[in-house]
């Protein structure tokens, strides 16, 4: 499974922890650990997925003496959605700058170091590209407000291909990378059957 797959019985755990935060908004770190453990999960199961959630700002914690009471985040949609904003711009900005390097030293790599530059490449833009295009969906479905963007990933995703046909490797590379785009398409179909 890569890491881009979602985990269900991860999904499943943070619904739990949430749906009994949200239903017990009283409920203090050892209440919510008799309501959840056994039941839905073990002790240090339910630690790590508190913690996760944390991390990721999906919960926060109030402290009223020395008992921790969670909430789901205030604006938690509205921060995740500029966390992920943030993010895809700093990927974007960083693409940008590994695909005009890359031109410039693509040629005088192995053949290995180049299969796997150009799938690293192409894999950082079309998540980037996803990333814009779910940002496009949440903020306004009628209307591509990061058209540029989309405009400029196609573009680099053409300067990759370019430096692969170039290449006097071409015949070894190009099915490679064309092999990793297709399973990695045919998986996502293959999911959904």
């Amino acid at each position: 499974m890569s890491h881009f797959e979602p985990d269900v019985i991860s999904f499943e755990r943070e619904r739990a922890v949430l749906e009994a935060i949200r239903k017990n908004p009283d409920l203090h770190h050892n209440g919510l650990i008799k309501l959840i453990v056994p039941k839905y999960m073990a002790k240090t199961t339910f630690e790590n997925t508190k913690n996760h959630l944390l991390e990721k700002n999906v919960l926060s914690v109030i402290k009223k003496g020395n008992k921790n009471f969670y909430r789901i985040t205030d604006n938690f949609q509205k921060k995740s959605q500029q966390l992920i904003e943030r993010i895809s711009h700093e990927n974007y900005q960083y693409l940008q700058h590994e695909v005009r390097r890359e031109k410039e030293n693509y040629h005088h790599k192995d053949v290995n170091e180049k299969i796997s530059k150009s799938v690293q490449l192409l894999r950082g833009l079309l998540q980037t590209d996803n990333e814009f295009t779910l940002l496009d969906s949440v903020k306004n479905a009628k209307k591509t407000l990061y058209k540029d963007e989309h405009q400029i990933i196609q573009e680099m995703i053409s300067k990759v291909f370019e430096m692969i046909n170039d290449d006097k490797d071409f015949e070894i590379i190009y099915p490679a990378v064309m092999s990793y785009i297709e399973n990695t398409v045919s998986k996502i179909f293959q999911e959904t059957e």
